[in-house]
């Protein structure tokens, strides 16, 4: 008997992302995609849209609110004091599931790459809303959503984005 894939659908419309197995739905999580909204484009600051996979796993074992700087775990734990710090940053906490778009010419290669472009599934401060637009691009999760779901899904999961 072959296992049923599991896939990932998040709606933009919705501000929420799913997990399925197979057909069934196993998990459902509120999240923020960008407050540009939805595109393509390379420098946009949108969400893009179209199928997606995973294309890495990246924080496997940080502590929660680890921050990660060019996908690589600073060693600071995010704090308000560290945000008061720093109130320039956006905040990649956690873990990291790095997209790589399968469309070319739409979410793949060009202007529009999103792994060029470094869309991720990544965790964010507990202060930011979920369920509502606020990105750069990325789709933010609550850390304990991130660290739920990256332990479920491996590199090459199928992630659809849809307006």
């Amino acid at each position: 008997m072959v296992a049923a894939a599991t896939r990932i659908h998040i709606s933009l419309a919705r501000q929420r992302l799913e997990l399925y197995r197979g057909d069934q739905q196993v998990a459902g999580f509120s999240v923020s995609t960008a407050r540009n909204g939805a595109g393509e484009r390379e420098g946009s600051g949108c969400t893009p849209r179209g199928r997606h996979r995973i294309r890495a796993r990246i924080g496997a074992d940080a502590p929660i609110n680890s921050v990660f700087v060019g996908r690589r775990a600073t060693g600071e734990i995010y704090s308000p004091a560290l945000a008061e710090a720093y109130p320039e940053r956006d905040w990649i906490l956690t873990r990291i599931l790095w997209l790589c778009g399968c469309e070319p010419g739409y979410n793949r290669l060009g202007s529009v790459d999103s792994q060029r472009r470094f869309i991720y599934l990544h965790g964010t401060p507990d202060s930011e809303p979920m369920g509502v637009p606020g990105s750069h691009g990325c789709v933010r999760l609550r850390n304990a959503d991130i660290v739920w779901l990256f332990d479920r899904v491996p590199v090459g999961t199928e992630v659809l984005i849809e307006e």
